[in-house]
C-alpha cells in the first residue's frame, strides 16, 4: 500500500531565488492551513539566494522547527533542479509545487489532497490562481494578461478532469510522486531570469501521455503576488521572449533538426509573424486585443531564431535539451 511507502501524505515544496522580501507571506501561508501539520512537510529549495532569503527561511525553522520545514541549498542554477531536488528527498506520498511570491488559502492542501484521494487515476492538479496585484494594473494588463501571461488562472466554479493538460503552473501543482519519479521529473526550466525549456509543461505531457488525468479544482486557491514590473511593456516582451525559447525547446526534442535545416525554419518564423501581426491588428479594431503584442511577438520569435541556432551548434547546450531523467 501506497500509505506504508511514505511517512507524510503532503511534501510541499518551494524553490526560490532572492524573494526575501516575499517567501516569509509564502511559508506563513502555508504553516497556517486547515489541513492538520503533522501531516505535511514545508522544504524550501534555495538556489543560490545572495539576498537575506536565508535569513527569514531559518528564521521560520526556528519559529515552527525542522520537522514541519527543512531547507535545502540546491548549487546547480535552475528552478528546474531546484524543484527536482525537493522532491528527491520529499517524504509525502504526494508532492505539491508553489513558488516563493504566492499566498496560499487557508483550506488549499486540504481541498487539493481531499480530491486526489477521490480521484484515483488524477496524477496532478491544479486550482484557481488568482492576483494579488501590488498596485492597480492598467487597463491592458487587466483586459489581456489575467491569463497564463502572469500565471493566472480561473476556470470558474466547477471542477474538471481531463486527459489533457488544464493549465497547470508549477506555482501551484500537486502530484503524486510516485508517478512525479517515473517521468524524470521537471524539464529543463528557468536558469536564473532566462526560460530555457517548458518546465512543467513538459513534465505534464509526460505524465499524460503515462494515461494518467490532470484536474482543475475550483476551491484550491493560491494568490499570485504581481509586482509593478509585470505590468510593463518590457515583462510581457520578456515573458513572450521566454515563451519562444520554451517552444524551440519542445520543437526540437519531438523533431531534431540540423543546421541546414534552419533558413527554411526562418523563413516559416517570418511568415508565421506577418500573420500574427496581421490577426493583432484585425483583433485590435475588435477591441480583442493590443498592439502591444506585435512588440511581444517579435521578441517571441527573435527567441526562436537564437534558440534554434544555439541547439544545432552549441553540443553542450543541446545536450542539456535532449535530457530527460532530471532526477539523476
Amino acid at each position: 500500500m501506497m500509505e506504508n511507502m511514505y511517512k507524510l501524505k503532503v511534501s510541499v515544496i518551494i524553490p526560490t531565488y532572492n524573494r526575501c522580501q516575499l517567501i516569509g507571506k509564502t511559508l506563513y501561508s502555508l504553516l497556517n492551513q486547515s489541513y492538520p501539520e503533522t501531516s505535511y512537510e514545508i522544504i524550501v529549495c534555495d538556489n543560490n539566494s545572495t539576498d537575506k532569503t536565508v535569513n527569514v527561511i531559518k528564521e521560520y525553522i526556528r519559529k515552527y522547527g525542522d520537522i514541519r520545514i527543512r531547507y535545502l541549498c540546491e548549487k546547480r542554477q535552475g528552478s528546474h533542479y531546484a524543484r527536482n531536488s525537493g522532491a528527491f528527498i520529499a517524504k509525502g506520498e504526494l508532492l505539491y509545487f508553489t513558488d516563493d511570491d504566492m499566498i496560499a488559502d487557508y483550506n488549499l492542501l486540504n481541498n487539493l489532497v481531499d480530491f486526489m484521494e477521490k480521484h484515483s487515476r488524477v496524477a496532478i492538479a491544479t486550482g484557481k490562481v488568482l492576483p494579488k496585484w501590488e498596485i492597480q494594473p492598467p487597463k491592458w494588463v487587466e483586459k489581456y494578461c489575467v491569463n497564463g501571461w502572469l500565471s493566472l488562472l480561473n476556470r470558474g466554479k466547477n471542477n474538471r478532469i481531463s486527459n489533457k493538460d488544464v493549465g497547470v503552473y508549477s506555482c501551484h501543482e500537486m502530484i503524486r510522486k510516485d508517478v512525479f519519479v517515473k517521468t524524470g521529473g521537471f524539464h529543463l526550466d528557468f536558469v536564473g531570469k532566462e526560460l530555457l525549456g517548458d518546465g512543467e509543461t513538459g513534465l505534464n505531457k509526460d505524465i499524460l501521455n503515462m494515461g494518467y488525468l490532470s484536474a482543475y479544482v475550483a476551491d484550491a486557491v493560491i494568490y499570485h503576488i504581481i509586482p509593478e514590473k509585470r505590468m510593463t511593456q518590457k515583462y510581457l516582451n520578456d515573458r513572450f521572449y521566454g515563451q519562444g525559447n520554451a517552444d524551440s525547446y519542445t520543437e526540437y526534442r519531438k523533431n531534431w533538426f540540423e543546421r541546414k535545416d534552419l533558413k527554411l525554419k526562418y523563413k516559416g518564423y517570418l511568415k508565421a509573424y506577418i500573420r500574427e501581426c496581421c490577426r493583432i491588428i484585425i483583433q485590435t479594431l475588435k477591441k480583442e486585443s493590443s498592439l502591444r503584442f506585435i512588440i511581444a511577438k517579435a521578441y517571441y520569435y527573435k527567441a526562436r531564431i537564437i534558440y534554434d541556432y544555439r541547439v544545432v551548434n552549441d553540443q553542450k547546450f543541446r545536450a542539456l535539451v535532449v535530457k530527460n531523467d532530471w532526477l539523476k
